[in-house]
């Protein structure tokens, strides 16, 4: 138990001195790199892409239009909710999201740490080097952004974890809390249903729990379907505000090729063919990851792998793939695990990271896109 503490101490430690790099990016980039003519200030710089639309959400709900400009039933309800509710504090709607998805990156990185000891108990302090890696991830910066990703991982990483342990009604209603917040939820239940078919501690008298995680997708879908006429509003919402329209594989990545390419996009928006390169790395260590899932025959978290990286490479464009990386709580245990194996890896690996970290951040902060 006192390593436990211990490992959750330093885990904090490593989240608080990262969340304090972003926040001095995030008063400095703006400042340095300001588009506009308005002094910045951090609320503002925090403000960009579906930081709008999860705002919007917050305080319009679903039946008021598009406020943003966009179709707001793609987005979950969950972590609007929550944004909604902190800004109660008097902190306003977007500083309400930051304090949401700062309180769940500092508990889905302890329970990320929690989560590589348990698997890899002979390593010790290797749960730390874990939750440093992810932290410190190139597109980290969407672990404190008001975006979904810190508050979804703070559900999967335990309900995960809770899975590998035989506890399938705790696991299940933490996968049914993460399904609230975003549709990857989906993948994640599928998830879930193949670790427990395939898990030595499987219980068949737990089977039922498996079904909670459905109810809020359900829930959700017969929401918008009284609302907007379709059981699936979502995902038109998607195609609509997205181009998130079935698209084969191969297609998909011709124009992700085609999109990553110098000149496809005007000058004044390079940021573009570089992000869509980032999505073709991130699709590499993606398939790469997914390999080595199947020859472990870990059957659960490749099923999740590749539950998600499906999902993107049947858009028109494989994008957000970058963002969708920091859900895989295999790929930061594995490289913590080579970092243990390995120190001189680590060291690289923060050579690179912390550099492109800084450099994604300072992107989001001035508006610029960043997958």
């Amino acid at each position: 138990m006192r390593l436990l503490d211990l490992s959750a101490r330093e885990t904090l430690g490593w989240w608080l001195v990262t969340r304090i790099g972003i926040f001095v990016l995030s008063i400095s980039a703006p400042l340095l790199f300001n588009r506009g003519t308005d002094y910045p200030n951090v609320w503002h710089a925090f403000l960009q892409w579906d930081v709008w639309h999860f705002k919007a959400v917050a305080e319009f709900g679903y039946n008021h239009g598009e406020p943003s400009g966009a179709p707001l039933a793609a987005f979950f309800p969950g972590f609007p909710a929550l944004m909604r509710a902190a800004s109660w504090l008097g902190i306003g709607y977007v500083g309400g999201g930051i304090l949401v998805s700062a309180i769940a990156s500092a508990v889905a990185g302890v329970y990320l740490a929690r989560l590589a000891q348990y698997e890899y108990p002979q390593l010790a302090n290797l749960g730390p080097k874990a939750a440093l890696i992810w932290f410190t991830a190139p597109v980290g910066i969407f672990l404190a952004a008001p975006y979904t990703e810190a508050l979804f991982c703070a559900f999967a990483f335990p309900g995960w974890l809770a899975a590998r342990q035989g506890r399938w009604a705790r696991a299940a209603i933490f996968v049914a809390l993460a399904s609230t917040v975003r549709v990857s939820g989906i993948f994640l239940i599928f998830a879930l249903g193949v670790e427990f078919l395939t898990s030595k501690k499987r219980d068949w008298s737990s089977l039922p729990w498996l079904l909670l995680p459905v109810v809020p997708v359900v829930a959700f879908m017969a929401y918008l379907k009284k609302i907007h006429g379709s059981w699936f509003a979502w995902q038109q919402a998607q195609e609509k505000g997205w181009a998130r329209e079935f698209t084969w594989p191969w297609t998909s990545l011709v124009h992700t090729v085609e999109a990553a390419t110098k000149g496809h996009f005007p000058a004044d928006r390079s940021d573009w063919t570089w992000m869509f390169r980032a999505e073709l790395v991130a699709l590499f260590v993606g398939l790469v990851l997914l390999a080595w899932l199947l020859w472990r025959r870990s059957w659960g978290e490749a099923a999740w792998v590749a539950a998600t990286i499906g999902a993107f490479t049947t858009s028109f464009w494989v994008y957000s793939l970058t963002r969708a990386t920091l859900l895989w709580w295999p790929l930061w245990i594995g490289l913590a695990v080579l970092v243990e194996k390995r120190p001189w890896l680590g060291r690289l690996y923060l050579a690179i990271a912390i550099p492109l970290a800084a450099v994604w951040a300072a992107a989001f902060f001035t508006g610029r896109w960043t997958g």
